[in-house]
């Protein structure tokens, strides 16, 4: 009989660690143009909407963001803009988001433990959110949001201090009849997450058209899940995505 291997001690990578600013800065604007081209492989662009910011890690009151309409699977890291949190375009060359730099502003500012937003318009979630339901424990993915993820209404409540207030510890917020929108510590997780809810709002859907009751994962099990996949674990999980990218489309890292 084989021996059972104690996986939690195998060794994983781990996220890189800088000497300066400067290269930490580089690397989180690579991060953030690979994620903005898997969006717009994905198909989460919708028109100019759309947008994925990360705080810059000097300015804690800077974050650079993609620019006012460009095509999402055509950004480059030098095409990224810097922006003041006062909405001050600080580097780079385009237009600020006007409606996008008050939601991430206000999120950044009101939670420094979050270096990352991100809000796209993807099919399976912008129909998941007109149900006016969070996501359930029935699958391992969909256990990731499990007392993690709420409902918010942004037409009734606006996208700036109420969202920054019901964002708490949540990892993902479901706007009503509007989309998803996920944060995280990097721009891999908010990344990750938000191509995960996607994924999980698209089972759920798929559920719901076979017209039969799943079966749900049990609560100590589903939280068990939720602990664990902590902002380190959902890092691991983007650095495939951003090789795949990476690989295929090398001119974003200009």
């Amino acid at each position: 009989m084989a021996t059972l291997i104690d996986t939690s001690k195998l060794p994983r990578p781990l996220p890189p660690t800088f000497t300066s600013f400067a290269a930490e800065r580089e690397q989180r604007k690579a991060t953030l143009a690979a994620a903005l081209r898997l969006a717009g492989r994905y198909g989460f662009e919708q028109g100019v909407m759309g947008h994925i910011s990360v705080r810059d890690p000097e300015f804690a009151d800077q974050l650079w963001m993609n620019p006012f309409a460009a095509s999402l699977d055509r950004i480059k890291a030098s095409d990224l803009l810097r922006i003041r949190f006062d909405g001050q375009k600080l580097e780079g060359e385009g237009f600020v988001h006007p409606g996008g730099i008050n939601t991430h502003v206000c999120i950044l500012s009101a939670n420094p433990q979050l270096n990352a937003v991100a809000h796209l318009h993807s099919v399976h979630g912008c129909a998941w959110s007109t149900l006016d339901r969070t996501l359930q424990p029935i699958s391992a993915e969909s256990a990731v949001f499990y007392g993690r993820h709420t409902l918010y209404d942004t037409y009734r409540d606006g996208e700036r201090e109420k969202l920054a207030e019901a964002v708490g510890d949540n990892r993902l917020i479901i706007f009503k009849n509007h989309g998803l929108f996920s944060v995280g510590q990097s721009v891999d997780e908010a990344a990750y997450l938000f191509i995960l809810a996607e994924k999980v709002c698209q089972v759920h859907l798929l559920v719901e058209a076979s017209g039969v009751e799943p079966r749900r994962i049990d609560e100590v099990t589903a939280r068990r899940i939720s602990e664990r996949s902590h902002a380190q674990q959902s890092w691991l999980n983007f650095q495939p995505y951003y090789q795949s990218i990476v690989g295929q489309f090398p001119d974003l890292l200009d």
